[in-house]
């Protein structure tokens, strides 16, 4: 290392302890200011004293610390004397100004955040305790020693749900599932109770089976758990026909507990949580058209990505939340086909909307794909659309209408001399079509009136 390189290190490494140690003092002196700009020169590569790289790295790091010491300042002492500050500085301040304007941003509140009884957690919790102590009560009348079936069957079926309707359905599937696992429970007990090595096996392939089906389905989980359970008890010399019954009769008790809890403590209706995600879906689907259309229009590059993947989990939660209205067991037959016509159009838009929005990614280096504006003004009305039943969703008395009229193509107009391929694809117009003949579809189920096209 050179002589110059070591003694400047050994300098700024004094000056560096000399900030960190004048932090909060209120000491605003000039030297301690030049001091502090020449250090957080470090992290311009221009500012670097010749030296090997590994040195090099260390002036960086004292760089990046006399940065840090700069927030450290900011944040005891408040606001400083930026008259002396060098380039470097001025863009250090600039970067922690933008650091915790982003961090405010992200601890600020939700406007529209609910309180109290009505925010989500607190309303599950209170419905847990009062079903768990109906599960309690109930389970100790069926069974002093097992009447935790009960209660975890109830902590189970709100788990992952936000609706009376959600919660039935799945304390059904977990009911069906036990009954068929304890017939299981029995056939297999009877099969190979007296094979120890057999029974073992199975009881492996059984809980394989368990985490493998618990993504699919919960009812085939369900069934697994309660024939391992079988096989188990009859492994530990503990198998009772009793016990398999008991375990029937503990889960329909916690299941009802958690239904009851669900529907008379705070309840909430399948259509108000349906309605909520549809309309979050409506959003989403709006804000990935415009932004892929605007930039296929020859707009700035957006976060399409992170658009779609945000309409696709809105998407899958709404779908979730349907399955109370499209479970075959539903006694509404009329709401359930209404509830699945809806869903499969969403994800018809969503499908058109995803691939508009990969189009657009592939503008900059496509050779077939260019920029044509005037798509936004063709597409505007798909947008409105998708706007205007996001409203009529949301407050049931609004008097918009969709609109329908020509087709997109015929709406983009000719440029003459300009043939149509080279500035916009067949393939984006025929997805902009049928994402807009979609939309207006979606308004007959919804109850949103259609206007009548202009002449």
């Amino acid at each position: 290392m050179p002589d110059e390189a070591t003694a400047t290190l050994r300098r700024d490494l004094q000056a560096l302890r000399t900030l960190v140690l004048r932090a909060g003092s209120g000491d605003t002196g000039t030297a301690l200011a030049h001091v502090r700009n020449r250090l957080l020169g470090y992290r311009d590569e221009e500012n670097l004293p010749p030296a090997p790289a590994a040195v090099q790295d260390v002036f960086r790091g004292i760089g990046e610390a006399a940065r840090s010491v700069l927030g450290l300042r900011i944040a005891l002492d408040g606001p400083q004397d930026e008259s002396d500050d060098t380039p470097a500085t001025a863009r250090s301040r600039e970067e922690l100004d933008a650091e915790d304007a982003a961090i405010d941003s992200a601890e600020e509140p939700s406007e529209e955040e609910e309180k109290g009884l009505r925010r989500p957690t607190t309303r599950a919790a209170v419905q847990v305790a009062v079903g768990s102590a109906l599960a309690i009560v109930g389970g100790e009348l069926l069974s002093t020693q097992r009447w935790y079936w009960a209660v975890l069957t109830c902590w189970i079926v709100f788990l992952n749900t936000s609706s009376t309707g959600e919660i039935l359905v799945k304390g059904y599937r977990r009911l069906l599932g036990t009954v068929f696992g304890v017939v299981a429970g029995i056939v297999l007990a009877g099969l190979v109770g007296q094979h120890t090595v057999t029974a073992f096996a199975l009881v492996l392939v059984l809980i394989f089976a368990m985490f493998y089906v618990a993504p699919l389905s919960y009812t085939l989980m369900s069934f697994f758990v309660t024939a391992m359970l079988g096989l188990l008890y009859t492994l530990l010399h503990t198998y009772s026909l009793d016990v398999l019954l008991l375990r029937v009769e503990e889960t329909a008790l916690g299941a009802a507990c958690g239904v009851v809890a669900a529907a008379l403590v705070l309840p909430v209706r399948t259509d108000r949580r349906t309605n909520e995600l549809l309309g979050t879906v409506l959003e989403r689907l709006a804000d990935v058209t415009e932004a892929a259309v605007g930039q296929l229009s020859g707009g700035p590059a957006d976060e399409l990505l992170d658009k779609a993947r945000d309409l696709d989990q809105a998407l899958a939660d709404l779908r979730a939340a349907t399955q109370p209205l499209t479970h075959p067991v539903t006694p509404l037959r009329a709401r359930r086909h209404t509830a699945r016509y809806v869903v499969a159009l969403l994800e018809t838009c969503a499908y058109h909307a995803r691939t508009l929005a990969a189009t657009a990614e592939l503008l900059p280096t496509h050779p077939s794909i260019a920029a044509d504006p005037r798509l936004r003004g063709a597409a505007g009305r798909t947008v409105r659309n998708i706007e205007t039943i996001a409203a009529r969703v949301e407050d049931e008395h609004a008097a918009a209408r969709v609109e329908t009229g020509p087709s997109i193509a015929s709406l983009l107009g000719s440029d003459a001399g300009t043939p149509r391929y080279g500035r916009i694809t067949d393939r984006v117009l025929r997805h902009l079509e049928r994402l807009d003949e979609a939309v207006v579809g979606l308004a007959r189920p919804l109850g949103v009136p259609v206007a009548e096209p202009r002449a």
